[in-house]
């Protein structure tokens, strides 16, 4: 088990420019399974989880070439599906969530997929019952014994349906476009997660020949087609990532330009952070995060606490909340940042509030910061990384603390963050792996 020692207290100063989009890349690479043809994917991440499931379907018979720095080309013309029944697969696939994202085009290109219980963030409960009710509309059939838990699905054919999802599920919405754009006939889908991740990944489809109306809505539009070809994609800028580079900013004192980040695509994310009165300036298509000495939290127009909350697309997504919350703790005010989607993501406050912060704990949801506005320094710890979000929020608060900090479990953070020790030391930090 990796570690970082992070000796804090230093003020950053540069330009710094964000990966691919980790969750954007996990759906455009599956989506590489729908079609023979050779597919060009751009500005990957090179980050665990996407090496993890390009290592994947690799064992499945795609044939991956990498044409230039972060593009890489993929072939999927011999696909082996009894590789999906064999220990190894079950082993790989069920330490990568994104990997159920292989279900949809397989289902719709070979008519049957296999994938264990996935894995990921222990972050709570995050079921999986949107991907399969979507595949039985379509037609499929689906088998789950509790006993074995090994999720299968079958379908001679696909026919498109109407489908009103019960969740806004963005990798449930995924699955059921991949699966859809091969299904004879009209599928409606209501209620569609509408990220900028499935839309990149609906152009992208579209670019290989499929019929897809109501792109960044959430009610889309296939109508079924044979066959699809390859393309060119490119990944955007991760939203995550520029959002942690905000909050680092603001909370360690730092001067930072980050470069590139696709700013019509970051939604809501840059004035959420103005609520905790960080001053963003935008550049043609670069954000620059000025020195702050202070930052005050905004109260609502009667007077009362701010709350920031996570929200489905175009609301405020979830993955930054731990970022919010860790960078509230040197602002000037109060804030109950509040996590609706996941019952154990808050859980990482212990640990701030070891190193010196305020915050209270409300329940597994909800968390009150009151803001220390510099006053006090956070203190260095030793620590642990449970997720990859609270692990960045915790290498914040470490770069931010008086003296050195040891975080364990680092390779939480690897599955997220390129390269983050390195890249962030490229602009005066001090972070020292240890493996």
């Amino acid at each position: 088990m990796g570690s970082f020692i992070v000796d804090g207290g230093r003020p950053l100063r540069g330009e710094i420019v964000p990966q691919g989009a980790k969750n954007e890349a996990l759906q455009v690479i599956c989506a590489t399974l729908i079609t023979p043809e050779k597919v060009t994917i751009s500005n990957i991440p090179d980050i665990s989880d996407v090496n993890r499931l390009i290592e994947l379907i690799s064992c499945l018979g795609v044939k991956i070439s990498r044409e230039s720095g972060s593009a890489m080309s993929f072939e999927a013309v011999d696909i082996n599906l009894d590789y999906l029944q064999t220990q190894e697969f079950r082993t790989q696939s069920s330490s990568l969530r994104g990997s159920i994202m292989i279900v949809g085009p397989l289902l719709a290109r070979f008519g049957r997929a296999f994938i264990p219980k996935p894995g990921g963030d222990k972050i709570g409960r995050r079921r999986v019952d949107t991907h399969f009710t979507g595949f039985t509309k379509l037609g499929a059939k689906f088998e789950f014994d509790t006993n074995d838990p090994f999720f299968r699905v079958e379908a001679g054919s696909l026919t498109g349906s109407y489908i009103h999802l019960d969740e806004a599920s963005v990798t449930g919405t995924a699955n059921i476009i991949m699966a859809a754009v091969l299904a004879r006939g009209r599928t409606t889908i209501y209620n569609a997660a509408c990220e900028p991740y499935v839309q990149q990944l609906c152009r992208m489809l579209v670019s290989m020949g499929a019929r897809i109306e109501g792109i960044g809505s959430n009610l889309l539009h296939i109508d079924g087609t044979t066959r699809l070809g390859g393309c060119r994609h490119a990944i955007l800028p991760d939203m995550i990532e520029i959002g942690s580079f905000i909050g680092l900013a603001a909370m360690t004192g730092s001067e930072i330009t980050i470069k590139d980040v696709s700013y019509e695509n970051l939604g809501i994310i840059p004035d959420s952070f103005r609520r905790l009165g960080i001053n963003i300036e935008r550049i043609a298509d670069d954000i620059f995060i000025p020195r702050h000495d202070h930052y005050e939290i905004e109260t609502f127009i009667d007077g009362s606490i701010m709350t920031i909350a996570d929200a489905i697309w175009p609301g405020l997504t979830p993955d930054l909340l731990s970022i919010f919350l860790v960078t509230a703790i040197q602002a000037k005010g109060a804030v109950l940042i509040h996590q609706k989607m996941f019952e154990s993501r808050l859980f990482f406050v212990d640990k701030l509030i070891d190193m010196g912060a305020q915050i209270i704990l409300c329940d597994p949801h909800r968390a009150t910061v009151i803001g220390m506005d510099k006053m006090i320094k956070l203190r260095g710890t030793t620590m642990s990384s449970p997720d990859i979000r609270a692990g960045v929020a915790l290498l914040i608060a470490a770069l931010s603390a008086e003296g050195k900090s040891v975080i364990h479990n680092i390779e939480q953070i690897d599955r997220g963050y390129q390269q983050i020790d390195s890249r962030l030391n490229a602009l005066g930090a001090s972070i020292t792996r240890i493996l």
